[in-house]
């Protein structure tokens, strides 16, 4: 990725705070996003190689097109666009009692990043490019408690599935990124039945992968353009699973909520 350019959204923590330290590294020329600018200039501080900040909520979708042009003024170029920001919820359907989550939930999830895939399209044809969409497994199959997340996930999986049929034969490649659970702070800002942040995590942190695992992991595949990337041996026992048992899959995504990891 020496001298690449790279727009990383959700930029400032977790894993995407992993993903620009070691992008940088490599030498990706990097456009970071995410709301805080603060974060951004602490992340920017850190970082070994070209980085430019560019503070903006992702949900602000006429603000979008400014994005990639800031992109474009400052590099000249973009090669590729790493779609990681997203938000998530705990709770059981029956016990919600703000239903505004959900649209929340698919409002940064979704909607953000197809409208952002959207404004990049030109630049990504221009150079030949490539997208790289942090999803999940739970894109692949519910879990309880993640309803919204779950639906907003799997919206994701089905844009970018399509986008790159549409995209054959233009030199635009599409890798879908699907993580087990990661220690990030996503978790304790993840919404709760009333809509409010749950302010404490309610995962095991010590059971599940780090951000710099995850993110290493990740870049692996990016590098490769990699179809899709499953990140949990788990993952990709349940995505045959889910066809071959459905029912087994079932009971294992519970269990796997009710241990918290």
């Amino acid at each position: 990725m020496d001298g690449e350019v790279v727009l990383l959204t959700g930029a400032s923590e977790g894993i995407g705070r992993a993903l620009a330290k070691q992008l940088s590294a490599k030498g990706a020329r990097l456009m970071l996003v995410a709301r805080n600018q603060a974060r951004l200039d602490t992340l920017i501080a850190e970082l070994p190689g070209e980085a430019v900040a560019f503070a903006l909520d992702l949900t602000e979708l006429d603000r979008l097109s400014e994005l990639i042009a800031a992109t474009l003024a400052h590099y000249g170029r973009l090669d590729r666009l790493i779609l990681n920001a997203g938000i998530t919820m705990w709770s059981r359907v029956e016990d919600l009692t703000d239903l505004s989550v959900l649209e929340r939930v698919m409002r940064v999830n979704y909607l953000a990043t197809a409208h952002l895939a959207h404004a990049a399209l030109p630049a990504l044809k221009q150079s030949r490019g490539h997208y790289a969409v942090v999803s999940s497994l739970t894109g692949l199959t519910g879990v309880p408690t993640r309803s919204g997340y779950c639906a907003s996930k799997h919206a994701v999986m089905g844009f970018f599935d399509a986008l790159r049929i549409e995209l054959r034969g233009t030199g635009v490649d599409v890798t879908l990124l699907c993580p087990d659970f990661v220690v990030t702070q996503t978790h304790k800002r993840a919404m709760g039945a009333d809509g409010q942040a749950l302010g404490e995590t309610p995962m095991q942190e010590s059971k599940i992968m780090t951000a710099d695992a995850c993110a290493a992991q990740m870049i692996k595949a990016i590098e490769k353009r990699q179809r899709l990337w499953l990140g949990s041996a788990r993952g990709r026992l349940g995505r045959w699973l889910k066809l071959l048992a459905p029912g087994l899959i079932d009971a294992l995504a519970a269990r796997a909520i009710e241990r918290r990891r």
